[in-house]
């Protein structure tokens, strides 16, 4: 039924986030998470604005990786969090079934990342929130693209979307900020938080636009 589109929900509930990496491996441990930023939206209304810094042992950036975050490290260490306090507070709301899950590619590295930080800490990875998962880089293929959700599963839907690689398909938060006409400094970009705030405006823009 069209009323229950997320579009018409005037209290939604969403956690967005994103993390930042030492680089883009999915698999080791030595791609340690150093930066976790997420926003709270209660009601509707945002309530937290969260950006930490992990202060693992034995940081390595990639080259790439220190360039495009513009990572310093004098900063990071001076405002580094034990890394099990970031996570606390962020799997609050992660696995709090009313909140929805929101990211930009989230499908192809969060999820991931999220699970190197629990394997870190001594934890195994833990899936369960992908249930209630948004990844706006599969919104907008299926924007772009005129895929309709069919009233399936939301998360498989997501999936096929994820895989969907097409040339010329460009859908990145950038090019997303571009389409609607959204403000944005590139300068400031793969900054977790600053990549979060773009991405709530982009993820309002596309509910309108795609029927889940």
């Amino acid at each position: 039924m069209k009323e229950n589109l997320l579009r018409f929900d005037n209290k939604l509930n969403v956690v967005i986030f994103d993390y930042e990496t030492c680089n883009l491996n999915l698999c080791s441990l030595e791609n340690k998470p150093w930066q976790l930023a997420f926003i709270v939206v209660e009601d509707g209304k945002i309530t937290e604005r969260c950006d930490y810094h992990l202060g693992w042992d034995n940081l390595v950036l990639s080259a790439a990786a220190a360039r495009i975050t513009r990572f310093n490290k004098k900063t990071h260490d001076k405002l580094a969090v034990p890394p099990e306090e970031a996570l606390t507070h962020f799997e609050k709301y992660l696995y709090n079934p009313k909140f929805w899950k929101v990211g930009h590619n989230i499908l192809g590295f969060d999820v991931y990342i999220h699970g190197i930080h629990r394997r870190l800490l001594g934890l195994p990875p833990d899936y369960s929130y992908m249930d209630k998962l948004i990844d706006t880089a599969c919104l907008a293929k299926a924007i772009k693209k005129e895929i309709p959700f069919k009233n399936g599963n939301l998360l498989t839907w997501q999936y096929k979307l994820n895989h969907l690689i097409e040339r010329g398909l460009r859908v990145n938060l950038t090019q997303c900020c571009k389409d609607y006409s959204i403000e944005f400094d590139p300068k400031l970009l793969h900054d977790a938080l600053y990549d979060i705030k773009k991405n709530y405006e982009v993820f309002k823009k596309m509910l309108w636009q795609v029927e889940v």
